[in-house]
């Protein structure tokens, strides 16, 4: 339990986030900084970037090449604390934030990259304290049972409802449950004031919704990608520090570390908030340098830096399908498992001639009506599953699985710690043809992707007129 902690703490928040954002609004209300990302899949074409292809970043302050820095900047002289507009953001803030983003990626950092994370934390504490300031300036509080109650949803989501248990852990990683729950707050707050002052002059016409769902059923077969991406801006002076900087990103998930922890942290798109998750996107919404390169990678691929117009991205592919086309993947499938374990101390070559006897049995079953009887002789368990997706099952097992009929076993699978164990397909239901989004779903998700850039608008205003001093 506590070794997935902080990993099923990151997609636990996703998922939140996304419930908030169905649970807070309904129809055309849904939550924009979160949901812009779904608008993806019904969007006009368009970059899926913060940055498109037409809008390479241009400084325009006459800086010369050339140039001679007067004074001392050294980064270990001034220590991670800031005021903002008065309110303090202390080093033990940022320490237990920090904490929280190592502690996710398995607890061991090297010191270059705990120095950018630190930097970054920082960073988004600030944007995290105008927000909660513009919010209370306004009038909008957010009550402490309302943050209790989603910091409670993600202690039972990882320690069974035992909040104790939950406040240990984050404390044994160096953080605490203060820290975690003034990120909730300043979530709740930042959209409870977006959903006052944004959401009501946002309007989306018939005709565009209308013009969407014919270039969906114009598009019906072609393939579209569900993407995950780690962007950064980079100017051109700047292109080989950011490049090296990002391959160093790329070599800590590609150790294990959390994609989704990354690109919260690092990303400069609006899809940080997400974890990078882009939604379901086709190639024409994406700058073609991404398209290119998502339509060679493998499902669960990590690639990258990839050169994009403003900086550079990394992505991992999530998913693909084909448009309005059923997925065969999506097959709900009836799975009968015979399995059978080894006691401790088997040899492999006990293991191998027990494991080569289990497979002569099973693949002599004739339909799963006649499984039971035939576990019942050779010591096999038995677990039945009617609701298995196909998809959900592991990538080597798809394959096999898909190309079996009705009453037939796979190749036995497994390990000598493990055991091993056959699948018996008892039955299949596949998936109905694939449909256009409703046209409420669209009209939602354009509202929501323009809400959300006008709040990257609202909260870059908020660090233009804010008074910052550093320590």
């Amino acid at each position: 339990m506590i070794l997935a902690g902080l990993k099923l703490f990151l997609e636990f928040e996703k998922k939140r986030k996304m419930n908030f954002m169905r649970t807070r609004f309904t129809g055309k209300h849904a939550k924009f900084a979160i949901a812009a990302t779904a608008a993806l899949l019904a969007a006009t074409p368009s970059s899926s970037q913060t940055v498109s292809d037409n809008a390479v970043p241009q400084a325009g302050l006459n800086i010369p090449e050339q140039l001679t820095i007067f004074g001392e900047d050294n980064p270990n002289v001034r220590r991670a604390t800031a005021l903002v507009n008065g309110d303090i953001i202390t080093g033990t803030d940022v320490n237990h934030r920090l904490a929280l983003i190592v502690a996710a990626n398995g607890g061991e950092v090297s010191k270059e990259e705990e120095d950018r994370l630190r930097l970054q934390v920082l960073r988004n504490l600030i944007d995290e304290t105008l927000q909660i300031q513009e919010a209370e300036a306004n009038e909008i509080t957010i009550s402490q049972a309302e943050i209790n109650q989603t910091f409670n949803q993600v202690a039972q989501q990882n320690f069974r409802q035992d909040i104790d248990a939950f406040d240990d852990y984050l404390r044994s990683r160096g953080s605490s449950a203060n820290t975690l729950k003034q990120q909730i707050k300043g979530e709740l707050a930042w959209s409870r004031l977006l959903r006052r002052n944004i959401q009501p002059f946002i309007n989306v016409g018939d005709e565009e919704v209308n013009a969407i769902i014919e270039r969906l059923n114009a598009s019906k077969g072609t393939t579209e990608y569900r993407i995950g991406e780690i962007y950064m801006s980079a100017a051109p002076e700047a292109a080989e520090q950011v490049a090296s900087n990002m391959r160093q990103i790329l070599d800590q998930i590609r150790q294990g570390g959390s994609f989704v922890a990354y690109a919260r942290q690092f990303s400069e798109a609006s899809t940080a908030v997400t974890g990078g998750d882009l939604g379901w996107v086709r190639p024409v919404q994406l700058p073609q340098s991404l398209a290119d390169t998502a339509a060679q990678m493998q499902i669960g691929q990590v690639v990258g830096p990839v050169q994009v117009p403003g900086g550079f991205s990394i992505l991992y592919l999530i998913d693909q399908r084909q448009i309005l086309t059923a997925d065969p993947r999506n097959a709900v499938l009836s799975l009968k498992q015979l399995a059978i374990g080894f006691p401790p101390g088997t040899t492999e070559a006990q293991a191998t001639s027990r494991a080569a006897e289990f497979a002569t049995a099973t693949q002599n079953i004739k339909g799963c009506g006649a499984a039971n009887e035939i576990a019942a002789n050779i010591g096999a368990s038995v677990v039945d599953n009617d609701q298995v997706r196909l998809k959900d099952l592991p990538g080597p097992l798809q394959n096999t699985i898909a190309n079996l009929q009705i009453g037939q076993a796979s190749q036995p699978f497994g390990s000598v710690t493990d055991g091993v164990r056959v699948l018996i397909l008892c039955g299949r239901d596949d998936p109905q043809t694939a449909t256009a989004p409703s046209f409420d779903k669209i009209m939602s998700d354009l509202e929501n992707e323009r809400i959300n850039k006008r709040a990257q608008i609202y909260l870059r205003d908020l660090r233009r007129d804010a008074i910052i001093e550093y320590n």
